[in-house]
């Protein structure tokens, strides 16, 4: 084959064709509802007065609880999974640079100076001595390299497409590992302030039971009261003193959670956390969007997408092995023995060449290579449709659990309210000797527990509306 006849060809075909093999990237068109099941209940919810929150307020600061805020902020700067997801950042950048310098001509500079000297019992050294010739050599030599595999059928390009968009991939990593951990900081930081208050109820329980098994055990001395009264009250006050136990482990755990979540030991944060505080009321959610903005406002999907669009240029990649690559090699330097005759006129020396790759009789690995690739862009279209309905799943999930949890809040509230009256009332009655100090404590007792019950409540409302605006992608203003 006459390669200097063929390269012409070939190279004002490629400029001509400006095209690379393999299928050209289009996002998916996915069909998604108008709005989301919950949108009228959030929005019918708690309307957004005008100006109660600045323009740019991040999300987590609507809960109007500064030290939350200042935690997520510290999070946002500590977070040891934000720094990974920032290296991973760098690296794809770096995938990028090598990508875009393959499809440039390379160059290299190499120089080199040799001494040498024949032993004299050699042939040659011994013919050098017949023909009185130095067997004291020397070589010196400068040159100038430059290759470049030209991208005839646009493998190359489909190599700085996918890692271009890596790249894009990465940087969407960064903002929903920033999400992500601002969220989990708010829900650790709920959670937090709810198990506190349950505590709290909890310890006022068990001194409200155990006054209720004295008075008892003070009747059944007495003879008064039976036995089986005091078992009975001795046997709720077990109960009750043992979910303290439970909370404090679960509290306990919390704060270490937090504590990880900021980038710091278990136990830096405790003190600042040891004073209670109330639990962050749910803020109103406005710029719900539709299911179809999921797709720009969750960094999680941009990240699917993109590795989605990654592996379909993969699929290029490895077409373009069908087809033969070219490569122009040149070289030009000097050559002497001597390095006073390094740069004369003569030991200028050249070499140029052109070289054809072609894997012909690999045509069963290229197949599989390119079955390869096709799984995986299926692989990562399944995936990221699957990432779309889950992400509709979450807002659909957040938003119900959100507006039930606010019910349950108020029906809870209510029922506070009626049993601290319940509870007033048997006072007063206790006083005027109508009922006995035994049902002025199970007064206490129920209306404790429902002071449990709606800590419960206001600490789940608080972590769905956090559910809500990490479904979302965090906090939209218009």
């Amino acid at each position: 084959m006459r390669l200097s006849g063929s390269l012409p060809l070939l190279l004002a075909s490629a400029m001509l064709a400006g095209c690379a093999v393999g299928p050209d990237y289009h996002r998916p068109v996915l069909a998604a509802p108008p709005t989301f099941l919950g949108t009228a209940a959030i929005e019918a919810r708690t309307p957004l007065p005008a100006g109660t929150m600045p323009e740019k307020t991040a999300w987590w600061g609507m809960f109007g609880d500064p030290m939350m805020t200042d935690l997520v902020a510290k999070a946002l700067d500590q977070n040891l999974d934000i720094a990974q997801a920032v290296s991973r950042v760098t690296q794809a950048r770096a995938g990028l640079r090598a990508a875009d310098a393959a499809l440039l001509p390379s160059g290299t500079v190499a120089g080199s100076a040799a001494a040498l000297r024949l032993s004299g019992e050699t042939l040659q050294g011994r013919q050098l001595t017949a023909f009185g010739a130095n067997r004291n050599q020397e070589a010196y030599e400068a040159n100038l390299g430059a290759s470049w595999e030209i991208d005839l059928f646009g493998g190359l390009r489909r190599d700085r497409e996918a890692a271009a968009a890596d790249y894009q991939a990465s940087q969407a990593g960064v903002a929903a590992a920033r999400l992500s951990v601002a969220a989990q900081v708010a829900d650790t930081y709920i959670m937090i302030r709810g198990l506190q208050a349950r505590l709290s109820v909890a310890n006022e329980q068990v001194a409200t039971q155990r006054r209720l098994v004295d008075t008892i055990g003070l009747q059944y001395r007495k003879g008064v009261a039976a036995e089986l009264q005091l078992r009975q009250a001795e046997g709720v006050l077990a109960q009750v003193q043992g979910g303290v136990p439970v909370l404090t482990i679960a509290l306990d755990s919390a704060l270490n959670a937090l504590d990880v979540l900021m980038g710091a030991q278990p136990g830096t944060y405790r003190a600042q956390l040891s004073r209670h505080a109330v639990i962050p009321a749910a803020p109103a959610i406005a710029d719900i969007g539709s299911p179809a903005d999921l797709l720009r406002r969750r960094p999680d999907l941009i990240v699917a997408e993109r590795r989605l669009a990654a592996s379909n240029a993969r699929i290029g990649s490895a077409i373009s092995e069908y087809f033969p690559k070219l490569s122009l090699t040149g070289l030009i330097g000097t050559a002497a023995t001597g390095p006073a005759a390094l740069f004369t006129g003569g030991a200028t020396q050249a070499q140029g060449v052109a070289g054809l790759r072609w894997r012909l009789f690999d045509f069963g690995r290229v197949d599989a290579e390119i079955k390869v690739a096709r799984g995986r862009n299926a692989e990562a279209l399944a995936a990221y449709r699957l990432s779309v309905l889950r992400a509709s799943e979450d807002v659909e999930n957040s938003f119900s659990a959100l507006v039930n949890r606010e019910d349950q809040q108020r029906t809870l509230a209510g029922g506070e309210v009626a049993l601290a009256r319940a509870q007033q009332s048997s006072m007063a009655a206790y006083k005027g000797g109508v009922v006995s100090l035994i049902e002025v404590l199970d007064a206490d007792t129920r209306l404790l527990a429902t002071r449990d019950a709606l800590a419960q409540a206001r600490t789940e409302s608080a972590r769905a509306a956090v559910a809500s605006f990490r479904s979302l992608g965090g906090a939209w203003s218009g």
